[in-house]
């Protein structure tokens, strides 16, 4: 009896086992069915669920509404068939993107965010994303950018009579003329007969402004001891083009920074003072911090491991340390052909022309102090900054937007005639629930 009945236990638990695996495999068929073919890809459920997950919580978090749920779903299925294609021809053109690329972009993307990685991470998790989902999506965007960078950016021509022609465009359209968002501070004569009262009432201007070139908050300084009726709004005036400007202040207020409190300006009623907190529109002078740097790169290789270009630029260090003459170590030992036969040279260098680990050792690096050994995604370096200036580069940086702007809008144009052409081109199948939505592309995949 005991026997037949632990023979009937072990039956139903194997058939309970088989049921289950069957079940198992069942859901997991179920949700990573394909929901579309691409050319030599496939398109995943999990996958399409995966996106629009990450979708949903994004435009949540920034209180966007959602639409409707196939509406979605198609509309992520084509980003994901249009990401594909693209990442299918990276993949024929040899591009790759290594993992030091990828960590330097992430961790650049953290820092403009304001984040340490832990904290970008944590973003990230709220937003319903992992890390690592993070980088391959964004390794994908780096993918996808080079190859629409190379595919359309061949197709844009910018000339300088196109340059020429927008910047009169823009001249004739008033594009020049500044607004400036002004801070004010007023301060009231008790008694404008008394020259005691009017000249303590100007000691206490000269001090404030003191008070603010060495640090002080301008607005502070304003809600704590401005007579204005905006007082308890910092003594914001909000944004005001140069024929709106208070005639007292108009002369004065084209000619100051962003950021600097304007001279103690007198009249009947009192003493003034105005800050620009920002500035739009109009020709602003534009200076750049440039760095003169050189360095020395030892590059790891098929021939050399990153532990050993790690020992080879330790070593020249030590020598630099030593006394040695960095020009003749650049010339003798750098892998970078064009500035090591110049004594390691690379001019003068700003912000935006490096690699993030190389622009921060420049920015962070003391005139003269040899900064490393550090490594960027190209290898193992050493710089020296050898000289630090401000250079004025208003009229380059109004020929560079002008040109710029025209680009952008040519290859936009570009990349939507490109992406069209590329999904025509494409094989492309749904399946399942998504053919019966789909039978015009459907068919139109199959004749390709």
């Amino acid at each position: 009896m005991k026997a037949t009945f632990r023979q009937g236990v072990t039956t139903f638990l194997m058939f309970l086992m088989l049921a289950l695996s069957v079940s198992a495999q069942a859901e997991r068929k179920l949700l990573d069915q394909v929901v579309a073919i691409v050319d030599d890809d496939v398109i995943l459920q999990t996958e399409l669920e995966a996106r629009i997950n990450t979708i949903i919580s994004r435009l949540q978090a920034q209180g966007t509404g959602l639409p409707p749920r196939d509406v979605l779903e198609q509309r992520v299925l084509d980003q994901l068939i249009t990401e594909s294609i693209q990442l299918q021809m990276a993949d024929k053109m040899g591009m790759r993107i290594s993992d030091n690329e990828l960590n330097e972009t992430m961790d650049n993307i953290a820092r403009q965010n304001n984040m340490s990685r832990a904290e970008f991470e944590q973003q990230l998790a709220a937003e319903g994303v992992s890390y690592r989902q993070a980088r391959e999506q964004i390794r994908n965007e780096m993918l996808t950018s080079r190859v629409q960078q190379r595919q359309v950016g061949n197709r844009v021509r910018v000339t300088d009579r196109e340059v020429e022609n927008y910047l009169q465009a823009l001249e004739a359209q008033g594009g020049n003329t500044a607004e400036y968002r002004l801070a004010y501070i007023f301060l009231q004569v008790d008694d404008p007969t008394s020259e005691a009262s009017v000249e303590a009432a100007r000691a206490k201007a000269q001090q404030l402004r003191q008070q603010i070139l060495d640090g002080r908050d301008f607005r502070e300084v304003a809600v704590a001891e401005s007579d204005a009726s905006n007082a308890l709004d910092g003594g914001d005036m909000g944004w005001r083009t140069e024929n709106q400007l208070p005639s007292l202040v108009a002369p004065v207020v084209p000619g100051l920074d962003t950021g600097e409190p304007s001279p103690v300006l007198e009249n009947n009623s009192g003493f003034h003072m105005v800050m620009v907190m920002d500035k739009r529109g109009g020709e602003q002078k534009q200076l750049v911090r440039q760095h003169r740097v050189r360095h020395i790169l030892v590059r790891p290789s098929e021939a050399r491991t990153d532990a050993e270009a790690e020992a080879r630029i330790r070593d020249l260090y030590q020598q630099l340390q030593d006394g040695a003459d960095f020009a003749e170590l650049a010339r003798g030992f750098s892998d970078d052909p064009v500035s090591g036969s110049d004594g390691g040279n690379l001019g003068w260098v700003s912000r935006g022309q490096m690699v993030p680990a190389f622009e921060q050792a420049m920015i962070e690096a003391d005139i003269g102090e040899l900064k490393g050994p550090f490594r960027s995604r190209f290898g193992w370096h050493i710089l020296q900054v050898q000289e630090r200036r401000e250079k004025d580069v208003t009229g380059e940086a109004r020929v560079s937007d002008a040109r710029q702007a025209i680009y952008r809008r040519k290859f936009e144009t570009e990349l939507q005639n490109w992406l069209r052409e590329i999904r025509d081109e494409a094989f492309i199948e749904f399946k399942g629930e998504y053919a019966d939505e789909n039978p015009a592309n459907a068919e139109a995949g199959a004749s390709s």
